[in-house]
């Protein structure tokens, strides 16, 4: 038996898209600014209160204004470059220079999700280490779950895949309970799986999701944490999500 409350905890972030529909293609999006402070800041700070042996940003587009804003607002953090946008799995390998000779538990996070709270990061990392997991997810539960990876659980409620939008059959459609696309993952299970992923589907990606599937094939203990907090997975893919976070921030600001 592994024992999770010994092993060093690092941080992968990902921040290497386009943001496409955020009708700025010269700003890469996790530089979006949210009440005057790049989406970025708000993550890069999610991580160090956690306390991390290790932080690792993956940048691509506009990577020299990426890295030069981690720079400054957290020295101690690495960069990695993902040179193509070959999909999230393919992204996270490149932390393997910083990680994979780390015997870790990698949290990963999301550049473009900045409203995640302190308290829910520690639950799920305690859920975590409780369930003796190898790797874990967090959902939610969304009204609109469009656009993301829907949670599909077996009859005792146990996670059994994650299917992406545009792979999903209609009766999976409907599930309204979504991958936040944050995990927790040991080091010594995420790399070896991350080789097996290949890139047969719709959008000709290496999805992390698919490590799930992977893990589980070789018997490891997958696990899936559900918060009630949706809010706080609010991911910024356009300037609408921009806003609608502009306004929870508010809220949660005259609210505390």
């Amino acid at each position: 038996m592994v024992d999770h409350e010994r092993r060093p905890l690092a941080v992968a972030i990902l921040a290497a898209g386009k943001g496409k529909r955020m009708g700025n293609p010269d700003k890469a999006k996790v530089l979006a600014p949210l009440h005057d402070r790049p989406l970025l800041a708000y993550v890069l700070d999610q991580a160090r209160v956690l306390d991390p042996s290790h932080v690792v940003v993956i940048v691509g587009h506009q990577r020299d204004a990426v890295r030069n804003f981690v720079a400054g607002h957290d020295p101690s953090a690495v960069c990695v470059v993902q040179s193509e946008q070959l999909g999230t799995g393919h992204a996270v390998q490149q932390t393997r220079t910083e990680l994979g000779d780390k015997d870790v538990d990698v949290l990963i996070l999301s550049g473009d999700v900045p409203l995640l709270t302190a308290e829910t990061l520690e639950a799920f990392l305690q859920d975590h280490r409780t369930a003796e997991a190898d790797i874990s997810v967090l959902t939610t539960t969304v009204s609109d779950p469009t656009g993301y990876g829907r949670i599909v659980r077996d009859a005792d409620g146990n996670l059994r895949s994650i299917v992406e939008h545009k792979d999903a059959s209609e009766a999976q459609r409907a599930i309204g309970e979504i991958n936040s696309g944050i995990y927790i993952v040991r080091s010594a299970d995420l790399f070896p799986a991350l080789d097996l992923v290949r890139n047969g589907n719709v959008q000709g990606e290496y999805y992390l999701t698919d490590i799930i599937g992977i893990l589980q094939a070789d018997g490891k203990r997958v696990h899936a944490f559900h918060t009630s907090n949706w809010e706080e997975l609010h991911g910024i893919n356009t300037m609408d999500d921009l806003q609608r976070a502009a306004d929870m921030l508010t809220l949660r600001d005259t609210t505390a």
